[in-house]
């Protein structure tokens, strides 16, 4: 669980994430918060628009881990379009994680219904951008990168950036390889997480994942965990019970064949995506 990516400005960050989407506020991301520490997990992703980040700071204090020793990102969410709104949310969420700083803060979404139409989502993403770059300058943000940004919005935020975003958070799950996006992103030296690494649940219901995990020897999660470890992409695994956890943090001692790979790049019948230029928030 010690292994590392190293982002753009040198800071490092843990190859695999706890994800907190769908948590409840209160005892359930609390919870799921320090199983995950327990079991090793020092990377732990929360956002404005789950309105749990009160709950994870809480649990991050309470597991007495240094928190030097934990990377935390949250996310701007939609409702932010503006420099001084987009600042102040910045600082509420350091306010309900209590840190003085988060080690990684995304652009959640980069074309949210409310901003479309004249002047756009440039705009209002130059706005965010600029906000984040000051949080970055004060040391507020440690890293600062966006979140499902496909290569057109990744464009028209190069023209308008001083600092460069370090990381894309897209969904990436086998049979969702995001190719165009994954190489988009790094071309322009980011690191790219994936969201939904199970495929919404997919993959439990999978004969092809079925029977990888009965080669392997693994679990049908741990063998989606190590695809996205093997493509070099950062997955953010999330569940709500230690036993799942703790599985899901044992995946650094073994590898897909590249045959295995590649059948798992163009498995059929996962969990769908959304365009982020038409979803309906």
């Amino acid at each position: 669980m010690n292994e590392t990516y190293t982002l753009a400005n040198g800071h490092t960050i843990p190859k695999l994430g706890f994800g907190t989407w769908e948590l409840q506020a209160g005892d359930e991301s609390y919870n799921a918060v320090r199983y995950a520490l327990d079991a090793g997990f020092r990377h732990v992703d929360t956002a404005q628009a789950y309105q749990n980040e009160a709950s994870v700071g809480q649990a991050l204090i309470d597991s007495g881990i240094d928190r030097e020793s934990i990377f935390l990102t949250t996310k701007i969410w939609n409702d932010q379009g503006a420099y001084m709104d987009a600042l102040e949310s910045i600082n509420a969420s350091l306010q309900r994680l209590q840190t003085d700083y988060v080690d990684l803060l995304l652009i959640h979404w980069p074309n949210p219904v409310e901003f479309r139409g004249h002047p756009g989502f440039a705009q209002r993403n130059a706005e965010l951008w600029q906000a984040m770059e000051a949080a970055y300058a004060s040391g507020r943000a440690r890293a600062i990168g966006i979140s499902n940004f496909r290569p057109h919005h990744i464009d028209a935020l190069e023209k308008i950036a001083t600092v460069a975003p370090m990381v894309n958070q897209i969904k990436l799950t086998p049979g969702l390889t995001h190719d165009e996006t994954v190489a988009a992103s790094r071309a322009k030296n980011m690191l790219v997480e994936g969201y939904s690494p199970l495929g919404g649940g997919a993959v439990f219901d999978s004969r092809v994942i079925s029977d990888l995990a009965e080669k392997y020897g693994k679990t049908n999660a741990q063998i989606a965990l190590r695809w996205s470890l093997d493509h070099d992409f950062l997955p953010l695994t999330r569940s709500r019970t230690r036993e799942h956890i703790e599985a899901n943090a044992q995946v650094f001692d073994f590898h897909l064949d590249p045959a295995d790979i590649a059948t798992l790049d163009k498995l059929e019948g996962m969990a769908g995506d959304i365009n982020p230029d038409e979803a309906n928030f």
